[in-house]
């Protein structure tokens, strides 16, 4: 009886499909079992993506520790009294790297990061000097403003033709009224759901805690 048991045990270890922990397994099998598992798993995330993906990357929008980085690498303490700040209006929020940062991860997870792409990349333009305007005028245009841009901003015609045309002949205020215009949308809708989000809240919270040990 042992021996058949020992038998039937191997054969079925050599068929595909089967998965015994305690067997040994040839190497092939192994990574048989590994691609299942992998499917599995990618089924899984399917499903979750599936079921509702605005809440799962709301999920997904990564805490924000007290340590921050900007863009050259210093490291910046964030306090809440900064957070506080972020709360007397989209001004002061944007005026902080580390609150366009926040900002940023939270309009990603409602699809609308372009708004602050496009708002932070108009205040390049404009600091820009005068011999690098055109270039970056066209980049500009072509990546927020024109009908068929990959990041379109949410302007009306009439002012997507204007913009156009002063892009053409670019000077430092050839976006200033689609960057106005884009601010305000930012400032009305998104700004306010953020305050209220679990990421600027939670943030917030954990840096009090921080702040009262």
């Amino acid at each position: 009886d042992y021996r058949c048991k020992s038998l039937f045990a191997l054969k079925l270890s050599k068929m595909p499909g089967f998965f015994f922990p305690h067997t040994n397994m040839t190497e092939l099998n192994g990574k048989d079992d590994c691609k299942l598992a992998e499917g599995k798993i990618h089924k899984k995330k399917q499903k979750a993506f599936g079921a509702d993906l605005k809440n799962y990357l709301k999920c997904m929008v990564p805490h924000i520790e007290s340590g921050m980085k900007t863009s050259n690498s210093r490291n910046v303490t964030l306090s809440a009294e900064e957070v506080i700040q972020w709360s007397q209006s989209l001004e002061k929020l944007l005026a902080s790297q580390s609150g366009q940062g926040v900002f940023r991860e939270f309009l990603k997870s409602e699809f609308s990061e372009e708004n602050i792409e496009f708002w932070l990349a108009c205040e390049d333009y404009k600091k820009s000097k005068s011999d690098h305007l055109h270039g970056k005028a066209e980049r500009i245009y072509e990546e927020f403003v024109q009908s068929d841009a990959i990041k379109q901003i949410n302007i009306d015609y009439q002012m997507r033709e204007a913009t156009a045309k002063r892009a053409q002949d670019p000077t430092h205020t050839s976006f200033d009224e689609a960057q106005k215009t884009v601010y305000i949308l930012m400032e009305r809708d998104s700004y306010p759901r953020f305050l209220k989000s679990k990421a600027y809240l939670n943030l917030l919270n954990q840096l009090q805690t921080n702040t009262s040990k």
